[in-house]
């Protein structure tokens, strides 16, 4: 597959926002990408779909600690990815493992809300979990992308990226590849998000040691024209 290149025209001109499913995923799909678009001044911002309450068990009433501390996190690893605070990621606080389909009233509410953030920030282009991937969450992403796209009358970019799925294949999909990261940055915004690395919450969800070593480089998938 012959990628397209995020440094070349038109796709660096383009203003970008991205959509992740948890905490973390953002670092995990598209840390290559926030990178670069936050350094040449064309990064909207992040939105978070889901709380991230689903990776542990917690006592009934009790997951408001797992929350806020993986809300932390995502803060620690934007600010590591982009070298700023100025602006913080949006949570939608979607209940974890837990997605509304479309048709529903809470997703209809958040493709609105979305929809919004991309008129206000001036999105060209939003980036999002792949629609095949295999978590309910993910797929929920890029049903929520996909509607805004929609809304938008084919105004915005949608592409797709991939945490846990096999990339697309060449007939449905172009690649579009970002520059490489500094090296280590990556890294070291995943290790901002402890709760998905250490027993730090407790027993729970541990981020594999084989999806802990990152490439340098992002590839997004855009869609064919059917």
């Amino acid at each position: 597959m012959v990628g397209l290149s995020l440094s070349a025209k038109p796709w660096r001109t383009l203003r970008w926002l991205v959509l992740a499913p948890h905490p973390d995923d953002e670092t995990l799909g598209a840390g290559a990408l926030i990178a670069q678009t936050a350094k040449s001044g064309r990064l909207a911002g992040l939105v978070y779909l889901t709380d991230g309450s689903g990776s542990h068990e917690t006592m009934p009433g009790r997951s408001g600690t797992l929350v806020s501390s993986r809300k932390r996190e995502a803060a620690t690893a934007f600010h590591r990815l982009t070298g700023n605070r100025n602006q913080p990621p949006v949570h939608l606080d979607w209940q974890d493992a837990s997605p509304v389909p479309p048709g529903h009233p809470a997703f209809d509410r958040a493709a609105r809300r979305l929809t919004a953030l991309c008129r206000r920030w001036q999105v060209d282009a939003l980036a999002v979990t792949a629609h095949h991937e295999p978590h309910c969450d993910h797929e929920a992403a890029a049903q929520l992308a996909y509607a805004v796209g929609k809304r938008s009358k084919g105004r915005l970019v949608i592409a797709e990226y991939v945490v846990w799925a096999l990339p697309p294949t060449s007939s449905s999909h172009r690649e579009l590849r970002t520059a490489p990261m500094l090296r280590g940055q990556r890294r070291l915004a995943l290790a901002a998000h402890r709760s998905q690395l250490t027993v730090s919450h407790g027993p729970g969800f541990r981020l594999p040691a084989t999806r802990r070593a990152m490439p340098a480089s992002d590839i997004l998938y855009l869609r064919r024209a059917s």
